[in-house]
């Protein structure tokens, strides 16, 4: 089993910047890549970016070039640096985690608000 636990949401202005973390804790050894989706109100939940443990990173064209994606394996938590914020980025944010055997393991979520 695995808990995600997230934190560093909040309310940014447009243009500015929030970071995400996500502690893993549990059969952390089991986890193949992490993730981070979004999900607004009355909308799917949608990939934001994703990294294995080689670091190789994916994103979603709307994010590409203002978010980074980290993982320090050593520490077991991952992160979401946002940058040039945007008010369409206003979402939960989930930390997701999908491990060997094929489970995935989501967190309770965090809120960001960007406000115009």
């Amino acid at each position: 089993q695995v808990l995600l636990v997230e934190s560093g949401g909040g309310l940014a202005q447009a243009g500015g910047s929030l970071r995400l973390s996500c502690a893993a804790s549990g059969s952390t050894s089991v986890i193949k890549h992490m993730g981070w989706y979004r999900q607004s109100p009355g909308k799917q939940r949608e990939l934001v970016a994703t990294i294995n443990r080689s670091g190789t990173t994916n994103y979603a064209d709307s994010v590409k070039g203002r978010f980074t994606i980290s993982r320090d394996n050593a520490k077991d938590t991952l992160y979401l640096q946002m940058s040039s914020l945007k008010p369409e980025d206003t979402a939960v944010y989930f930390c997701e985690a999908y491990s060997y055997s094929r489970n995935t393991y989501w967190g309770q979520g965090t809120q960001v608000t960007v406000s115009s």
